[in-house]
């Protein structure tokens, strides 16, 4: 598994989700004696893969610094149905204040975390690491690709601004595939080069212009291994373009460095948890 290096990000967004849901002041909460106190458990119920602890804590202790956590599962872990993962104890108003927040945060990471797993797990043994993509909720970039990381797949280029990729739509604004290529690397010659390529011509032209990697767009099994046998080891190889689960297998067989995989972070069903509240004093 990747090294799970936590983004720098989480208060901040952490933040920016309070203040969208509670904004001036949680009206129902309020019912709520300001004395008292609660404890309340985290409980899945499915099997899944546990992915975002930190946001959940950080929303807690946002709202008071008075609540505590104790943690039953580390984030990758394979968690089971009804199993108990958190407990809390705190103000009481707090915790329900935060209590949807928290869990949207935790549903919807450990549902990216448990799909990146399942590609993982159908890779297994192959040379072929599975890859996200760009296609994420906006503001939740850094923490989704987190999540990606937890199941077992690999990140792409976190933005726009630590990668080249070169597609079709730079390839005709510069003219061709070797110029577009020869302009990046003076203006960034430390940068991997990715192209996309579309056909054989186009694969060529990019091997030519010396890309460190293609990414092989709609090429079917046979197409990727006939990429491989002209490629001879000269540029990593990675297949895009609606690639579904049932495929990725066979695709994988043919020798191929990555498939991306944008349903990762896009198509997410979020892991259904609940918070019971046990003691109210």
């Amino acid at each position: 598994m990747a090294i799970l290096t936590l983004p720098s990000d989480i208060k901040k967004t952490v933040k920016a989700a309070l203040k969208e849901d509670i904004g001036k002041g949680d009206v129902t909460a309020s019912l709520i004696s300001p004395e008292t106190t609660a404890i309340a458990t985290v409980i899945t119920r499915e099997t899944a893969v546990l992915c975002g602890r930190e946001w959940f804590t950080e929303t807690m202790l946002q709202l008071s610094d008075e609540i505590s956590l104790n943690w039953q599962a580390q984030d990758g872990d394979l968690i089971n149905e009804n199993q108990t993962l958190c407990t809390i104890q705190g103000p009481a108003r707090a915790i329900l204040s935060a209590e949807r927040v928290a869990l949207n945060f935790l549903q919807l990471l450990s549902g990216i975390a448990t799909e990146s797993r399942r590609y993982a797990d159908r890779v297994k043994g192959l040379k072929t690491t599975i890859r996200d993509t760009r296609k994420t909720i906006p503001g939740l970039r850094l923490a989704q690709k987190y999540a990606v990381r937890c199941g077992g797949c690999e990140n792409h280029r976190i933005g726009l601004y630590d990668g080249v990729l070169i597609k079709e739509n730079h390839i005709l604004a510069c003219g061709s595939i070797t110029k577009a290529v020869e302009q990046i690397r003076l203006s960034h010659p430390k940068m991997q080069i990715e192209v996309e390529v579309e056909n054989l011509e186009e694969f060529h032209e990019a091997l030519a212009a010396k890309a460190d990697m293609l990414l092989l767009d709609n090429f079917d099994r046979a197409m990727l291994q006939r990429a491989v046998i002209l490629n001879k080891g000269q540029a990593k190889l990675e297949a895009s373009g609606g690639v579904t689960f049932n495929e990725i297998r066979g695709l994988a067989e043919s020798g191929i460095d990555y498939i991306a995989i944008g349903t990762l972070t896009k198509n997410i069903q979020s892991i259904d948890l609940s918070m019971r509240f046990t003691t109210n004093t």
